[in-house]
C-alpha cells in the first residue's frame, strides 16, 4: 500500500512538474500548424495573384511549408525544456551524419530547384523521362509526379530528373502521330494517298499546319509500307492516333484498296 501510495506522490509530482509543459506544447503545435495552414494559404492567394508559374508557386509553397514546420517543431520541443542551444548543438552534432544518410534526398532537393530555374518542363506538360510518360501534375521538393496514360501516378526523384533526359512534347505545342499501313503491290498509290490524307484532313483535331502527310516508307516483301503521318496538339494525341487507325481500315476498304494479310492456302485431294 505504502509503494502505491509512493508511486502515486511521483505520478502527481510528475504531473505538477511536466504537465502544464506538455499541455503548453500540444496547444503550440496545435495553434502553430493552424498558423501554418493559413499562412501557406495567404501565400498561395498572393502567388495567385502575382500569376507566379504553377510550378514555382507550388515548388516554393511546399518549401515554406517545410521550413515553418521544422521551427514549429523545435519550438515544442523548447517548450518541453529542451534547451535549444542543446537542441542546435544536438542538430550540428548529427548534421554531417545525416547529411551523409540523406545525400540521395539533398540531391533531389538541389534537382528541384534547378527544375524551377531552368523550367524543361512545367506542369500539365506531356513528358517522357526515366522512362516513364505522362503529364506533370506537380513539381515537389524532393519528387515530380506524373499522371500516365493509364491514369498512374508516377512519383521520380529530381535529382533523377535534372540528371537525365527529358522529352517534351507540349514545349513546341504541336506533335506527330507516327502510324504506317501495309498495301498490295497491285494498289493505285495516288489512289492510296488521296484516300489516306482525305481521311485525315477530315478529321478536325488533324492541324492544317504542318500538313498532313502520307509517303512511302518501305517496299516490304508483301507489301507497299506508307508512312501516315498527321499533327495534332499534344493533348489530342491519343484521340488522332486511334481515329487514325480506325479511319486508316475505313478509307482504303471505301477505295476498294487491299490490306495484305495471310491467306489460308486450301489444297483439294
Amino acid at each position: 500500500m505504502e509503494d502505491a501510495q509512493v508511486w502515486i506522490d511521483k505520478g502527481i509530482d510528475f504531473i505538477m512538474v511536466f504537465g502544464p509543459k506538455i499541455i503548453g506544447a500540444i496547444l503550440i503545435y496545435i495553434i502553430g500548424s493552424w498558423v501554418i495552414k493559413k499562412l501557406v494559404g495567404v501565400a498561395r492567394k498572393g502567388m495567385t495573384k502575382q500569376e507566379y508559374d504553377e510550378s514555382l508557386k507550388k515548388f516554393l509553397l511546399s518549401l515554406v511549408k517545410w521550413a515553418l514546420t521544422i521551427f514549429l517543431i523545435i519550438t515544442v520541443i523548447s517548450t518541453l525544456g529542451v534547451e535549444t542551444t542543446s537542441f542546435a548543438a544536438l542538430i550540428a552534432a548529427a548534421g554531417l551524419a545525416i547529411g551523409l544518410a540523406l545525400q540521395g534526398s539533398l540531391s533531389n532537393f538541389a534537382g528541384g530547384v534547378l527544375l524551377i530555374i531552368f523550367k524543361p518542363y512545367k506542369i500539365g506538360d506531356l513528358i517522357e523521362a526515366q522512362g516513364v510518360l505522362g503529364n506533370v501534375k506537380e513539381i515537389e521538393i524532393f519528387t515530380t509526379k506524373l499522371i500516365t496514360p493509364q491514369n498512374k501516378l508516377a512519383i521520380i526523384p529530381n535529382g533523377a530528373m535534372a540528371n537525365g533526359n527529358i522529352i517534351n512534347y507540349t514545349a513546341e505545342g504541336k506533335m506527330r502521330v507516327d502510324t504506317t499501313v501495309g498495301v498490295s503491290y497491285d494498289s493505285d498509290l495516288q489512289k492510296t494517298k488521296d484516300a489516306l490524307l482525305a481521311m485525315l484532313v477530315a478529321n478536325p483535331k488533324v492541324l492544317k499546319d504542318p500538313a498532313p502527310s502520307v509517303n512511302v516508307s518501305e517496299l516490304a516483301d508483301s507489301s507497299v509500307n506508307l508512312a501516315v503521318r498527321p499533327f495534332c496538339k499534344p493533348e489530342d494525341y491519343w484521340d488522332v492516333y486511334f481515329a487514325t487507325i480506325e479511319g486508316t481500315k475505313k478509307a482504303l476498304d471505301s477505295a476498294g484498296i487491299e490490306i495484305p494479310y495471310p491467306h489460308e492456302v486450301q489444297i483439294n485431294k
